[in-house]
């Protein structure tokens, strides 16, 4: 019987557009996603390096883009979030204990916060019994650390905790460690079908 849900962010509640995002930066002078930005990227979203840093790397591929306009585009791969899954989530906290397990950075979760307001992420933050961001944890997906970390500080156990991520790298590494997976197919299946998909039968709860 499923008890916990640990859910990742991106495309499972909030959409993103990442192509969106690599045309402003393509816009702005990026020729290429290289293994260097992918490393930079890696540093940020664990915490090795702060905004600006990350930013500023960015920039010695982009020399006549400013801070603010790299910034900008790199939030431009962040688009909406949906208020049916809000409400999905509150009515699904009353039954489960809920975890938020996500790769992300610090500019992302601003601007995420600021589109929003804060009425809207204070609820959405408290349908969580704990939210783990990559940046704060200093651990990434699928590493075994990142869900190591969440493991340590509660008392859940994978057999009987449901992970739900869109990359399937993701929910292999959890599978491998022994959680109840679902790879939620983006743009063919919706968080709110957890029930409908036999994810989870309505006879748990």
């Amino acid at each position: 019987m499923v008890k916990a849900i640990i859910f990742d962010f991106g495309d499972i509640f909030i959409n993103k557009n990442s192509a969106a995002k690599d045309k402003a930066l393509a816009d702005l002078g990026l020729k290429a996603w290289t293994d260097e930005h992918e490393k930079l990227e890696l540093k940020l979203e664990t915490g090795k390096i702060d905004a600006e840093g990350f930013l500023k790397g960015l920039q010695k591929s982009m020399p006549n883009a400013t801070l603010k306009e790299i910034k900008a585009a790199w939030n431009a791969g962040m688009d909406d979030f949906p208020l049916y899954r809000l409400e999905f989530l509150q009515n699904l906290s009353n039954n489960y204990r809920l975890f938020l397990l996500s790769n992300t950075d610090p500019i992302h979760i601003e601007k995420f916060e600021r589109d929003v307001e804060a009425s809207f992420y204070m609820d959405f933050y408290q349908c969580f019994e704990k939210v783990y961001f990559s940046h704060e944890i200093g651990h990434r997906k699928p590493d075994t650390e990142a869900f190591n970390y969440i493991l340590n500080k509660h008392d859940i156990q994978p057999k009987r905790t449901l992970f739900v991520d869109d990359k399937k790298f993701n929910t292999d590494a959890a599978a491998a460690l022994g959680f109840q997976v679902w790879n939620l197919q983006k743009g063919e299946e919706d968080v709110v079908d957890l029930f409908e998909k036999k994810v989870i039968n309505l006879d748990e709860i």
